[in-house]
């Protein structure tokens, strides 16, 4: 049989990591696939780079629309990334009748009603195994390994840059900027690290694997996303003496209001094994009422790893390519006609419990404010640590901190709260607050 012909849009580190393993491993994959998957057109601004990384007998090109108009070419693999001409090329691919692999979480999670529309309107595949967590199969997984079970939540490490960050923070003291430097200077942070490090990468891909779980449309404009450059080096001290560790997490989980979609830094047990992820690993935990609780763990980024995930789904649209497009996987796991109009719940009505730290003056009453105002608006307490003075502001200190942890409460209570502690003369600086999450 005729081998799949593959057209490249993009020969960066995800690209070339794709040439090189599918060559590598070129007749594993055929006995896989039932046929053979050949790549035999590059597209690349850098027709040189291009040329050295697939050498000859592929034809490369500078002009992606080349690789689309291309009649032999069976399935589009978009590497470009961003929202832009990416956006473009992967609807003129999907209007050409080809199959589309992409990494491309960005584009997805915005624009992906849009794609998906348009993909099942021509009949063609969009797959994107590798725009979540790189080598790990976490879309596959929710999509069809776990397609008995009803989904209750996902929580992820999902941005391998800020693990890296927190775990430094944690293992060596030092503050956010330090580490900061040493990731750029490693290559685990780009030059301009805002996606990363202002979670919004991490909600790219939380909002890709919420729409999968539970039959919504992608709907990023509706995530709450923070990152992690607030984050101190005392609350990352203070969480390990509470038995915490802090994580950046990507959480989607399925609640009485309709269905919670946030990114944001979070305390979690340190017994969990999400907890004991570090360095640039990602690991996924979800949560199904007839498995329980599963755990994805692997390499998040890079180029063999992320390589390995685009080729799974160039492999997958192989097996599939001549079969009816009615009985396809659908693209987010439940048919179009059969999505959920659930609504992403306002992060005011979001339900779960808090790390507080207050810096007080020194003097007594203090904490019996505190907590009597947490009192009054229901708001109940799962521990305190009070720190001494000289432990805080070194000896003569008249301030210190006061870490509070709390039971469940509603997030729009805590805010109206929080305002009123704010304002007590004994509070001398901004409330530091983070989210604690049980995973239990």
């Amino acid at each position: 049989m005729k081998p799949i012909q593959v057209g490249l849009l993009g020969i960066g580190t995800v690209g070339s990591g794709t040439f090189k393993v599918l060559a590598r491993n070129q007749e594993e994959i055929k006995r896989r696939a039932g046929r053979g998957i050949e790549i035999t057109m590059v597209a690349d601004l850098d027709t040189a780079r291009a040329r050295a990384a697939v050498g000859e007998g592929v034809k490369v090109v500078g002009d992606a629309r080349e690789v689309i108009s291309n009649p032999d070419i069976d399935i589009v693999v978009e590497l470009i990334g961003g929202y832009g001409i990416a956006k473009a090329l992967v609807l003129e691919a999907i209007a050409a009748g080809k199959h589309v692999v992409t990494a491309n979480k960005a584009l997805l999670a915005v624009h992906g009603t849009e794609i998906f529309a348009a993909a099942h309107a021509k009949g063609v595949m969009v797959a994107f195994e590798a725009a979540v967590a790189g080598g790990i199969p976490i879309i596959k997984a929710l999509r069809e390994g776990l397609t008995a079970n009803s989904i209750q939540w996902i929580a992820g490490i999902i941005n391998g840059t800020t693990n890296f960050i927190l775990s430094e923070m944690r293992d060596k003291g030092l503050d956010f900027d330090t580490v900061l430097k040493e990731a750029q200077r490693l290559g685990y942070a780009e030059a301009d690290p805002t996606f990363d490090i202002e979670g919004v990468d991490a909600a790219h891909k939380a909002t890709l694997m919420s729409a999968i779980a539970f039959g919504i449309p992608v709907q990023f404009d509706k995530a709450h996303v923070e990152g992690i450059t607030k984050l101190a080096s005392q609350d990352i001290k203070y969480a390990e003496q509470l038995g915490y560790r802090i994580k950046l997490l990507g959480i989607t989980r399925r609640s009485p209001k309709g269905i919670e979609l946030r990114v944001h830094p979070a305390l979690v047990p340190a017994k969990r094994l999400l907890a004991n992820v570090e360095g640039a690993m990602n690991a996924v935990v979800v949560h199904g009422d007839a498995v329980g609780t599963t755990l994805y763990y692997g390499k998040g980024a890079g180029s063999e790893p992320t390589a390995s995930a685009v080729i799974a789904d160039l492999v997958d649209i192989t097996r599939l390519h001549t079969a009816d497009a009615a009985h396809r996987v659908p693209h987010l796991a439940f048919h179009p006609d059969a999505m959920s109009d659930l609504q992403v719940v306002p992060m005011s009505e979001v339900v779960t419990s808090y790390y507080l730290r207050l810096r007080v003056a020194d003097e007594a009453g203090v904490l019996a404010k505190v907590t009597g105002l947490l009192a009054g608006a229901g708001i109940s307490i799962d521990a305190v640590l009070q720190r001494e003075a000289d432990e805080v502001g070194g000896e003569g200190s008249t301030q210190t901190d006061l870490i509070i942890l709390t039971h469940d409460t509603r997030e729009g209570t805590l805010d109206e709260v929080q305002a009123h502690l704010q304002g007590l003369p004994s509070v001398l600086a901004p409330i530091v607050r983070i989210r604690k999450e049980e995973l239990s």
